[in-house]
């Protein structure tokens, strides 16, 4: 467990929401957001995050869509006891199991749910270790992208919807994995600003979907064209989800 004095208070979603995160350890920050901004969830239905941190994409989707059912896996028991420190702070119902998304609980493979979201970790090939071991399990795959993905599959009833936000170099290892079992699948890339390669994208993918497969315009984060001062210059679509806890729309 993280002793009090090693954590630091982070305000997301313009403040509405204030969490908990290691000083050292592990950060969420944009990515989640925008994972959470991504799950097209609505009021009832169930979700669950595979490798779920502490919690801040889960905690950014039910602060949006009230009256979910979020459920969340975290192999770290540190992350996983923070998550839940994190729900009890935002009063929302956030149920995080302890252990590995490749080898669940019993009780969570009994479940299924309308909606999967995931992070997975960005690296997948060896590397400089990072000096946080938790920082260092939540980059560095180990667990092989596949099973992330056929994972959220499995745990989905029929037509529900796997929301992931991947680097961009791992999104042919995404579209592999899916080709088996997930059909209408749809990309959006993620581009710092106009005519900068993206360095993100996410996925929404229907479980038993049968539409084609998009790949949509690319989503800008800043309105500049290059970094020209100090200060954010977000686009309003970026600003309305990071400040204000908008829905990303899918088009």
């Amino acid at each position: 467990m993280f002793a009090d004095d090693s954590l630091s208070e982070d305000a997301f979603l313009g403040g509405r929401l204030r969490l908990l995160q290691p000083r050292e350890g592990f950060r969420a920050a944009m990515d989640a957001v925008l994972l959470a901004a991504a799950c097209p969830a609505v009021a009832g239905q169930s979700v669950l995050e595979l490798g779920c941190g502490a919690g801040v994409a889960s905690l950014c989707l039910g602060a949006r869509v009230p009256g979910l059912r979020l459920q969340g896996i975290e192999m770290q028991a540190d992350y996983a006891d923070l998550a839940r420190r994190n729900a009890e702070r935002s009063a929302q119902i956030f149920k995080v199991f302890e252990g590995d998304l490749a080898a669940p609980p019993s009780a969570l493979r009994s479940q299924s749910f309308d909606h999967v979201l995931a992070n997975p970790p960005f690296f997948a090939h060896p590397g400089s270790a990072a000096a946080d071991p938790g920082r260092e399990t939540a980059q560095r795959e180990a667990t092989p992208l596949a099973v992330w993905l056929e994972t959220g599959l499995r745990r989905l009833v029929s037509g529900g919807y796997l929301t992931l936000i991947l680097r961009a170099d791992r999104l042919p290892d995404a579209l592999a994995a899916f080709a088996p079992g997930a059909f209408g699948v749809t990309v959006l890339p993620i581009a710092a600003r106009v005519a900068r390669p993206a360095g993100r994208v996410l996925v929404l993918a229907r479980k038993g979907g049968r539409g084609a497969f998009r790949l949509l315009a690319p989503f800008h984060m800043h309105a500049a064209p290059r970094h020209l001062r100090d200060g954010e210059d977000l686009t309003d679509a970026a600003r309305a989800i990071l400040r204000d806890g908008a829905a990303l729309a899918w088009r």
